[in-house]
C-alpha cells in the first residue's frame, strides 16, 4: 500500500511578464550600478522563459514601464522606502491576500479530478516557503473547501523548492498508515514577494527567473497499480555546499543566495546518489522512463541531464514548464508531473527537487 494520485490541479496568478518586461523591471528597480549594466541583458535574455506569472505585475509592472504612478503600490522604489522596497511586513500583507486563494484554485482542481468531495478528506498538507501567516493557507483551504473541521493539518515551511516532494512524503506516511484516510496536498509561493531591489549579482539573477503558482494532489493508498503511485522518496544532503544555496529572512523580504557552483555540485553529487538509491529499489538509471526534474533553472536542468546521461528529450518537460511558468518553487515539480501524466508517461517516473542545504530529494512512482 503507498499513496496513489487521483487527481492533480494548477493555478497560476491572472497576470504575467515577459523577459523584456522583467528586464525593464529590473534596470528600474535595481541599484545604480545594474541599471546601465552590460550583463543584465544576456540574464533575462538566456533565462529560458517565456513568461512568468506574478501576483505583483499588472499595474505595478506597467507603472514601472510607463513611468506612469496609477497604482499604489509598496513594490514601487521611491525615497520613502530607500529605494530597496517594502518591508518583510508589507510583502507578508499581500501573501496574507492572495497565497489562499491561489491555493484554493488548484485544490479544488485536484479534488474535482480525483471526484472526492470535501467531507471527505481527512488530511490536510501545505507545502510554502514563501509566506508565513497564522491562521495560514490551511484555514484558508478548510473555509473554502468546507473541509471538516476535524480534517487534520501538517504544514511544510521554509523548505524551499523540494518542498512539494516534502509534502507528498507526509501524505505518503499518512496514506500508509490508514488506508481510510484520503489526503489533500496543497503547495503555494508567491516568490515575486521577494524582489530584490540591490546589486548583488546572484539575487538579481533570481528576479529574473523566480515566478508565483500553485499546485495540489489528492489521493489514497492503493495496493494496485495506479498513475503516479508513489512508492519510495530519497533524499541526499550534497556536502560542503551549505554556504551555496541559501533562503534567510530579511528586513525587505526574504533573500535568496544562489552562487554559481550550484550546478556543478549537482553535475558531480548527484548520479552516484540516486544510482544507489534506485538500485535499493531495485532499479537502474535506464529503467527510469520518465523525468519529472524541479526546474531551478537552465544551468541546474542541464546539470542534471549531464550528470545521469539523459537526452533533451528526457527533460521536455522540465524546460517546458520553466518556459511557461519560471521557477515558482515548490508547485513547479507538480506542474512538471502534471505534464508528464498527460503525455501519457508510464512509471518508473523518478521527481527531483533541489532545495538550500544543498539537499536533493527524490520520489519515485510507479
Amino acid at each position: 500500500m503507498s499513496f496513489a494520485i487521483h487527481g492533480l490541479g494548477t493555478a497560476v496568478p491572472p497576470e504575467h511578464i515577459t523577459p523584456e518586461q522583467g528586464l525593464g523591471v529590473a534596470r528600474f528597480m535595481a541599484g545604480p550600478d545594474v541599471r546601465t549594466s552590460t550583463w543584465l541583458g544576456p540574464v533575462y535574455a538566456n533565462s529560458g522563459n517565456a513568461r512568468r506569472h506574478l501576483v505583483i505585475a499588472g499595474g505595478v509592472v506597467q507603472d514601472i514601464l510607463n513611468g506612469t504612478r496609477l497604482t499604489e503600490s509598496p513594490f514601487i522604489p521611491t525615497k520613502a522606502n530607500d529605494g530597496v522596497g517594502p518591508t518583510t511586513g508589507e510583502r507578508l500583507r499581500v501573501y496574507a491576500e492572495f497565497a489562499g486563494p491561489l491555493a484554493l484554485r488548484a485544490a479544488v482542481a485536484a479534488l474535482d479530478e480525483a471526484k472526492y468531495r470535501a467531507e471527505e478528506v481527512t488530511h490536510l498538507v501545505t507545502v510554502s516557503c514563501t509566506g508565513f501567516l497564522a491562521p495560514g493557507v490551511d484555514m484558508a483551504l478548510i473555509t473554502g473547501l468546507r473541509l471538516r473541521p476535524t480534517v487534520q493539518r501538517t504544514h511544510v515551511g521554509f523548505m524551499g523548492c523540494h518542498g512539494a516532494l516534502n509534502g507528498l512524503r507526509v501524505a505518503n506516511a499518512f496514506a500508509t498508515a490508514d488506508p481510510a484516510a484520503r489526503v489533500l496536498v496543497a503547495a503555494v509561493e508567491l516568490c515575486s514577494l521577494h524582489y530584490y531591489y540591490g546589486n548583488a549579482a546572484d539575487k538579481l539573477v533570481a528576479n529574473a527567473i523566480f515566478a508565483d503558482g500553485a499546485a495540489a494532489v489528492a489521493g489514497q493508498a492503493s495496493a494496485t497499480r495506479a498513475p503516479l503511485k508513489l512508492v519510495a522518496s530519497g533524499s541526499c544532503v550534497i556536502p560542503e555546499s551549505n554556504v551555496d544555496m541559501a533562503w534567510t529572512v530579511g528586513d525587505h523580504g526574504f533573500e535568496m543566495t544562489l552562487s554559481r557552483r550550484v550546478p556543478g555540485l549537482i553535475a558531480r553529487h548527484l548520479r552516484p546518489w540516486l544510482e544507489g538509491w534506485l538500485g535499493d529499489n531495485g532499479l537502474s538509471l535506464a529503467d527510469v522512463t520518465g523525468w519529472a526534474v524541479h526546474p531551478g533553472g537552465p544551468k541546474i536542468v542541464s546539470a542534471v541531464e549531464e550528470s545521469l546521461g539523459l537526452t533533451p528529450a528526457d527533460l521536455a518537460a522540465s524546460r517546458g514548464v520553466f518556459a511557461e511558468h519560471g521557477n515558482m518553487s515548490s508547485p513547479t515539480v507538480l506542474f512538471v508531473l502534471d505534464r508528464l501524466r498527460r503525455q501519457g508517461a508510464a512509471g518508473p517516473v523518478v521527481a527531483l527537487g533541489f532545495g538550500p542545504g544543498l539537499v536533493a530529494e527524490a520520489a519515485l512512482f510507479v
